[in-house]
């Protein structure tokens, strides 16, 4: 399977590199499958750094990783994703480690219903109906050296 990483320079060894703020799934080399999502964040990053933005793309071995891995799939935004995030962002996750998260991103727009529901502005029953009526992208957090072992780098490609 593809998997695309966007950002403003070509990654052909990924790292795990810890993060100045916490993401959705912790410390981890993010790709997705979409790539629309990748140059979107690539621009972000850009429009960050400066650079040019740039797609890595890579083969997953997703078979093999799944024999041989532990893989957390979440396949839509509900409570258990929305309470995991949550924990992860906050810093507070103290649950099973995992090798690669599988699962929709809180992107920026998404990211202001868990503000939201984290300051108690609105309950988890709304912050996930708020949720459910937005197109939600995916990711996957490669989390441990072991896992970047099932990613291949096989080419980069810019775009504007």
């Amino acid at each position: 399977m593809l998997v695309y990483h966007g950002s403003n320079i070509a990654v052909e060894k990924p790292e795990i590199r810890t993060p100045n703020r916490n993401l959705d799934f912790g410390i981890g080399f993010y790709t997705t499958i979409n790539i629309e999502q990748a140059q979107s964040f690539s621009r972000i990053v850009c429009n960050r750094r400066g650079g040019s933005p740039i797609i890595s793309v890579y083969e997953f071995d997703s078979e093999h990783a799944h024999k041989t891995l532990a893989i957390k799939t979440f396949t839509t935004a509900d409570e258990e994703w929305f309470d995991f995030v949550c924990e992860k962002r906050l810093g507070r996750y103290t649950g099973e480690q995992y090798d690669i998260i599988i699962g929709p991103v809180a992107n920026d727009t998404v990211y202001l219903t868990f503000i939201g529901y984290l300051a108690g502005a609105t309950s988890k029953e709304d912050a996930l109906k708020r949720l459910k009526v937005r197109e939600l992208y995916n990711q996957a957090a490669f989390c441990t050296e072991k896992s970047l072992g099932y990613l291949y780098f096989i080419k980069e490609q810019y775009h504007g």
